[in-house]
């Protein structure tokens, strides 16, 4: 009879024990993303097992993938909203020309690839939020405890540096670039859309990308992957880098423009070693400690 009625009461409390795994499945797994500290296996040894156990190795392929197509779809949707306003975000890129009666398009199918272009850049600068937190919840298992945390915080981080990148673009380097690019030997010119939006997006993205060094450089230090000394070693490495990038950033050769690019580049440069070092002085007196 104690059997019968322990089965009964195991029986009714089966659904509420399945509800509470439910529940708390999603706090499981929240607290092993924080406690949980991965494997500390060599390089070395991480490749020879993908070599030997390639079912391993496309387990995070298949895992890569999935954080891949949900960015991409994130992406899709942000592409969407923003080509609603297309005819908005146009008339403020082309401000800083003097408006979009200075453009003249030339090719039948040039506004259509100008307007897609201030739309992904866009949807990209939207969704950056999103992409960044995929790419490090697919890095996450293999960084230690206090690197996932460091990494999480920072994300918002990374979103303010980008904006701030391509507001400085915008707002500094097109208004002290383009009259010496437009006047350049008192040569009448025929702006393009193609040619401006395509040089205006592209100086846009890569300030956002660039601005991103210093707080890399702060965050890689905290994380203890990256030292102070490996910044101010390799400088002169650092100058030729930046050489090429404003380079390749200008679409002119003149150095009047590529001096515009290369001096905030080597100001970002410099920063970023200020943060190492006070990142590098934290964690040593945090290690005293």
């Amino acid at each position: 009879m104690k059997d019968k009625i322990r089965d009964f009461f195991r029986q009714i409390k089966k659904p509420f024990r399945l509800i509470g795994k439910w529940i708390s499945a999603p706090f499981q797994k929240t607290r092993d993303f924080f406690l949980e500290e991965p494997a500390d296996a060599p390089m070395v040894d991480s490749l020879q097992l993908a070599f030997e156990e390639p079912a391993s190795f496309l387990e995070h392929v298949g895992a890569l993938r999935k954080h891949m197509l949900r960015s991409l779809a994130v992406l899709l949707i942000f592409a969407a909203v923003c080509f609603v306003f297309l005819p908005e975000m146009l008339d403020f890129v082309s401000q800083p020309i003097g408006g979009l009666e200075e453009l003249s398009a030339v090719d039948v199918t040039e506004p259509i690839g100008v307007g897609m272009r201030i739309v992904l850049l866009a949807a990209f600068a939207a969704a950056l939020p999103f992409i960044i937190l995929e790419i490090f919840l697919f890095v996450a298992p293999a960084l230690s405890r206090r690197a996932r945390v460091i990494g999480l915080l920072a994300i918002p981080l990374v979103v303010v540096f980008f904006f701030g990148g391509m507001a400085f673009a915008y707002y500094f380097i097109l208004p002290a670039g383009l009259p010496i690019l437009l006047n350049f030997l008192d040569v009448p010119t025929q702006i393009r859309p193609s040619s401006y939006i395509r040089f205006v997006t592209g100086l846009m993205f890569w300030f956002g990308a660039l601005f991103e060094f210093p707080l890399l450089a702060y965050i890689l230090t905290m994380m203890r992957i990256l030292s102070p000394s490996v910044l101010i070693k390799n400088w002169r490495i650092a100058m030729v880098v930046i050489s090429i990038l404003a380079a390749v950033i200008t679409p002119t050769i003149d150095p009047i423009n590529m001096m515009l690019v290369m001096a905030p580049l080597v100001l970002l440069y410099g920063l970023g070693i200020l943060l190492s070092l006070l990142a590098g002085g934290r964690r040593h007196s945090e290690e005293q400690i």
